[in-house]
């Protein structure tokens, strides 16, 4: 999606009535209203709450936050805590039924498989404590086990494009939740393509990240080896800041994996060689408007990469088959199988035809599947040695909730063809948009890669995503295009209501919104001839475990006045490239590394300039 630019003498009225209308939508337009004063987290949550109260509350939410304790959380934050020092302050968000919330009811799509939990589950917690207002819990099918989104006794959710149109699963609440801007992100959980097919059907952007970089302790179980904790967002860049506030490495999760160092920003667009599946491989089950919609975002991804080239898929296939077709379907027995011969009555009749298959398996079958795998997994590497990117069709086609009901397993099947290899092929994926067919059905593009490429992959999707919203061709005769703008970081003193602010709304720059940094920079403060202090951004090597994200503002500023700007810069300060957390590298202030010695003071603890200053006044 393209970046929201406001002027500056319009950020609180323009901010407050975009939040007022939605409670969800881009973090950058909530949280310029936050820093602005224009609303606060206890406003915010009184629009979350009549939002919801103007929905009879289902089938997207199983239950929500009790209002009262919302109130008080927003309340907390608006009091105790700033915007600028919490990277996701007063942002609402919901959560998958299938993960812990303490003292909330996890049903898993299940009602007698309830059970309340007296913990978070770590991805939550972190959340949290990144400032995030959690509104609620979402439907789901049943234990996980479906690609629909008509799997719950809940209700069956429809996708926010309406026509009965299926919403997809298994995270489908999740997913309709923030389509509907009811919440501005959610987690879902991806095993087999829950956290890209209901993206996918919904518009919106899907982040499933290498498996285990999201703890799934607190996480009830579809296949333990393979389940990952996913994140739907409307923007890009909003599903990176949540996946860099949520992850992190669990004392109880013994399938957690830390980012490596070298991976904590990922590759250019222009510097990376894509993969596009083979003619032969690609199946739209009929659908042409999906084809077309394809080889649109084909075409246009195509002028973001340094290189395209046909791939085949087939080894992807058989490990996507090996996940209902073979042993893994037993795994999902592991945590349920009790529960389902105790309680066959409480599954629904298709999740339990699931999930019986799993008896078939014995340990022979198991140790053959992983053999198999093993060597698709052994081909599939060798291809990451002529590609970095491969593309596919999120699905391949869509249907009603009355198509899914004529065949639940065989249409389910359909809808997973090009999503249920990526976990078992350990492999990254974001989905993003690519419009929609002459018949007004959504179409939508998977990026895929290896683990931990997510940060190259996030690069890739916010270039596409910006690219699809070209600004109109001007006709002869109409008013002139506006003059070039160029994207500008500010870290200090020029951020707004800072004393040096004037330089940029003085040369006509318009407030873009807040953003941080990737965890690659140390913020000093140097000694100025004002006292006021000079605020200088060095960045680290990428291996440098003391990198730290600082909080940043973006400003878009008119090309032709970025050199009279440079030439007010003193030293040692300069204008250089910035790479964000959504892995973007913009023109920024830089302060050159000699200057971080003695007597500059390293401030990077405290996240930012405006939190230093507010720290250092005792606030």
């Amino acid at each position: 999606m393209g970046s929201l630019r406001i002027a500056p003498s319009l950020v609180t009225e323009l901010s407050t009535i975009d939040s007022m209308s939605k409670p969800g939508g881009p973090f950058s337009a909530l949280r310029s209203a936050y820093l602005s004063g224009a609303t606060t987290p206890v406003e915010q949550a009184e629009r979350v709450m009549a939002e919801l109260a103007g929905r009879d509350g289902g089938p997207v939410w199983i239950s929500t936050v009790a209002a009262d304790d919302l109130r008080a959380h927003a309340a907390w934050l608006t009091r105790h805590r700033d915007p600028a020092d919490l990277p996701l302050y007063g942002i609402p968000f919901a959560v998958k039924d299938n993960i812990d919330v303490a003292g909330m009811v996890t049903t898993a799509g299940c009602p007698d498989f309830a059970y309340r939990p007296a913990e978070d589950a770590p991805v939550v917690r972190r959340l949290l404590d990144a400032g995030a207002l959690l509104v609620g819990k979402t439907n789901l099918d049943q234990f996980a086990t479906g690609l629909t989104g008509a799997r719950s006794p809940y209700g069956s959710c429809e996708s926010v494009f309406g026509g009965g149109l299926v919403s997809g699963g298994s995270s489908s609440g999740s997913a309709v939740a923030v389509a509907s801007g009811q919440v501005s992100f959610a987690l879902g959980t991806d095993t087999a393509g829950s956290g890209r097919v209901p993206a996918a059907l919904n518009g919106i952007v899907g982040l499933k990240p290498t498996r285990g970089l999201l703890s799934t302790a607190g996480v009830v179980p579809a296949c333990r080896s393979l389940d990952c904790v996913s994140v739907f967002a409307t923007d890009v860049a909003d599903a990176v800041e949540v996946l860099h506030a949520a992850r992190g490495v669990s004392t109880a999760d013994p399938w957690g994996r830390a980012l490596p160092a070298e991976r904590a920003s990922g590759d250019a667009p222009g510097t990376l060689r894509l993969g596009v599946p083979r003619a032969e491989d690609l199946e739209f089950f009929g659908d042409e408007g999906q084809s077309e919609r394809f080889d649109a975002g084909v075409r246009r991804l195509s002028t973001l990469v340094a290189t395209a080239l046909p791939v085949p898929l087939d080894d992807f296939f058989a490990a996507g088959d090996l996940l209902y077709q073979g042993p893994w379907v037993a795994e999902r027995l592991v945590g349920l199988g009790d529960f389902l011969r105790g309680h066959p009555d409480s599954v629904l009749p298709v999740t339990r035809t699931v999930l019986e298959t799993g008896w078939r398996y014995d340990a022979v079958d198991a140790f053959r599947g992983q053999h198999r795998l093993r060597e698709l997994r052994a081909r599939v590497d060798r291809l990451w040695r002529e590609i970095d990117v491969l593309v596919v069709p999120t699905v391949g086609t869509t249907f009603t909730l009355d198509e899914i009901a004529e065949d639940p397993i065989g249409r389910n099947a359909m809808l997973g063809r090009y999503t249920q290899f990526a976990n078992l092929l350990d492999l990254a994926a974001v989905t993003v948009p690519n419009g929609f067919t002459d018949g007004g059905r959504p179409a939508s593009l998977t990026l895929l890669g290896p683990a931990f490429s997510d940060l190259t992959l996030a690069r890739l999707a916010a270039a596409l995503t910006a690219g699809a919203e070209a600004p109109p061709v001007v006709a002869a005769g109409d008013a002139p295009p506006a003059a070039a703008q160029t994207l500008i970081a500010v870290v200090g003193r020029h951020l707004s209501g800072e004393s040096r602010n004037g330089e940029l709304t003085g040369r006509g720059a318009t407030f873009v919104g807040a953003a941080r940094t990737a965890p690659l920079y140390r913020l000093y403060r140097m000694e100025s001839p004002d006292g006021e202090g000079l605020p200088g951004l060095v960045r680290v090597t990428p291996d440098d475990p003391q990198g730290q994200p600082i909080d940043v503002e973006l400003w878009s500023l008119p090309s032709s006045t970025v050199g009279e700007l440079l030439a007010g810069v003193p030293a040692p300060l300069s204008l250089g490239w910035v790479r964000l957390h959504d892995g973007r590298d913009v023109l920024g202030f830089l302060c050159e590394a000699y200057a971080a010695g003695p007597p500059a003071v390293d401030i990077s603890a405290a996240g930012g300039w405006r939190a230093y200053r507010q720290a250092a006044a005792g606030r």
